[in-house]
């Protein structure tokens, strides 16, 4: 009766073996991104750099309207140099 038990339990051990085995080659694919190498931007930067750039293009708009509105602006428009 022993030797029909050992048959089952040796089959055991090399099934867990060989599953071992194969975790041991596992490693994680080249598509998964790496830690240091983020492919998009974060949301919350891009966020932030495009408030801080409508903030200056609001300052830059009303820095402008204060020029129209005060008639001190000089337009000077000059032909293009023909080649």
């Amino acid at each position: 009766m022993k030797t029909r038990w050992n048959a089952p339990w040796a089959l055991l051990t090399v099934a867990n073996v060989l599953f071992f085995c194969v975790l041991g080659f596992y490693q994680s694919s080249s598509a998964e991104p790496r830690e240091g190498n983020v492919p998009f931007p974060i949301p919350e930067e891009q966020r932030g750099e495009m408030i801080n750039l409508l903030t200056d293009v609001r300052e830059l708009l009303k820095e402008q309207n204060a020029l129209l509105r005060s008639g001190n602006l000089r337009v000077v428009v000059a032909a293009p140099k023909k080649r």
